[in-house]
């Protein structure tokens, strides 16, 4: 008897045993993996989607930042053009009335967000209550580039990014600051030797990888996948900024360097140096308005890189174009402008320079970049001879940077280009230059035959 109701408790608890283990494996299956993000959103926006990690985070995100008036804005590029291609259904939704999570479930590791600081007014208050809610947070600071050209001021810390983790999904929260010019400026996200590398996927990261620069962006109010949002006016515009965004500071510390070995204070250095960005102000109010990318080119880059300032012996002002970007109604736009016409040396198909004559004997010259197989060039004409000229740049991008209170574009890769212009000994200051000889990447490129050169003259 003994021995049958050891054989009936052994068979009672192997069946216990299987029982537990069915049930732990349906709970798993049916509740643990929902939470922490397991299914996200397989089905495409299936009801199960507001169960999602992401979606939560989200929401809870949303309530936090409502709550305490934080203006934040979806700048999350993958929601944005999910959110412009449906655009008449999410305009067409209310609050509350989503019967799927369309949005903001589409599996990622960060949903990105931003606020404008200056509109900021209780920063450390909603950090607080943000990991009271079960975020944890992480705050990204660096010094204010804005003050590195004043020495009392130079190293003052500001925020950049914040990274609110709940559970598996994080809120990279990109904080814009507004710069001279009327654009906002983010940060590059640089990780301090004690935070935690492992603390989310960093290199996932859509913003951050180095600083940006961004128009700034009208809002609009949207209800997305039931929640209420603020999303850019024109996403599409925003959209479009996002890759090509990459800026690039002045460099303050050189420039002072360069500033204490030669300084042109002189009444007519001044002078000039108003003219010219008066100047340079009038001709990218007029490009943009044509919608043609153009940067800083020749002496105007080379006195942005080297002195952060116009240079004073230079008396004009040098941009660059691409040639794909030139538009057949530059001159015209450039004339009614106030900025007439002085020379047109070459065509669009060839050596392309176009050179308007501003007040006070400023100058504008406007070089057309022609792209080979491993290089770019820009050609230059003599007057006198028709004689032309090829100048040889390496392959380059733009990036953004400030310039006399503007947002413009120089060569991310500025010093191969000024080093191609100027030579390694950019640094000293050349009063004397000759536009046919000095530059070390010039050389010759032929002439315009006679019927052709004729035809250019007559422009005169």
């Amino acid at each position: 008897m003994s021995r049958i109701n050891k054989n009936v408790i052994l068979a009672l608890l192997t069946l216990t045993s299987s029982a537990f283990l069915l049930f732990q494996l349906y709970y798993y299956k049916h509740y643990l993996s929902a939470k922490n993000g397991a299914g996200l959103s397989k089905s495409k926006g299936s009801q199960i989607g507001f169960d999602s990690i992401q979606w939560r985070a989200v929401k809870k995100f949303i309530m936090l930042t409502s709550s305490q008036n934080v203006p934040v804005f979806l700048i999350d590029p993958l929601i944005l053009e999910l959110i412009n291609k449906n655009f008449e259904q999410v305009k067409n939704t209310s609050h509350g009335s989503a019967s799927e999570c369309k949005f903001l479930c589409v599996p990622r590791d960060f949903t990105a967000f931003a606020l404008q600081y200056h509109l900021w007014k209780n920063e450390e208050g909603w950090f607080r209550i943000a990991e009271n809610m079960g975020f944890q947070c992480l705050k990204i600071e660096s010094k204010d580039p804005r003050l590195d050209g004043i020495d009392s001021l130079s190293g003052t810390e500001i925020p950049l990014h914040y990274i609110c983790k709940l559970a598996a999904h994080a809120i990279h929260l990109v904080v814009f600051h507004e710069r001279s010019g009327n654009y906002l400026w983010h940060g590059h996200l640089r990780l301090k030797g004690h935070i935690d590398r492992k603390f989310v996927p960093f290199r996932k990261l859509q913003f951050g990888r180095y600083p940006g620069a961004f128009d700034r962006p009208e809002l609009q109010q949207v209800t997305v996948d039931g929640l209420v949002l603020l999303i850019p006016k024109d996403p599409v515009h925003f959209l479009e900024e996002v890759p090509h965004s990459r800026f690039i500071e002045c460099r303050y510390k050189e420039a002072r360097a360069f500033f204490q070995y030669l300084d042109d204070n002189t009444v007519e250095a001044v002078a000039f140096r108003k003219s010219a960005k008066e100047l340079l102000q009038l001709a990218a109010r007029t490009l943009k308005k044509l919608g043609v990318r153009f940067w800083l080119s020749s002496g105007t880059c080379l006195g942005w890189y080297r002195q952060c300032n116009i240079i004073p012996y230079s008396k004009d002002v040098d941009l660059g174009i691409f040639i794909q970007d030139y538009k057949s109604d530059i001159i015209s736009a450039f004339h009614d402008a106030g900025l007439p016409l002085k020379h047109k040396f070459g065509k669009v198909e060839d050596s392309l320079e176009l050179s308007f004559q501003g007040k006070d004997d400023v100058k504008l010259d406007i070089f057309f970049f022609y792209e080979e197989n491993d290089h770019m060039w820009n050609g230059g004409t003599q007057a006198k001879t028709g004689k032309k000229f090829k100048y040889l740049f390496p392959k380059f991008t733009l990036c953004w940077t400030e310039f006399v209170d503007m947002k413009l574009h120089v060569p991310c890769e500025t010093i191969e280009y000024i080093e191609a212009n100027y030579g390694k000994t950019w640094k000293i200051p050349v009063k004397t230059w000759d536009w046919k000889r000095s530059p070390p990447n010039v050389q010759p490129n032929g002439i315009w035959p006679v019927s052709e050169w004729d035809e250019v003259i007559q422009l005169y």
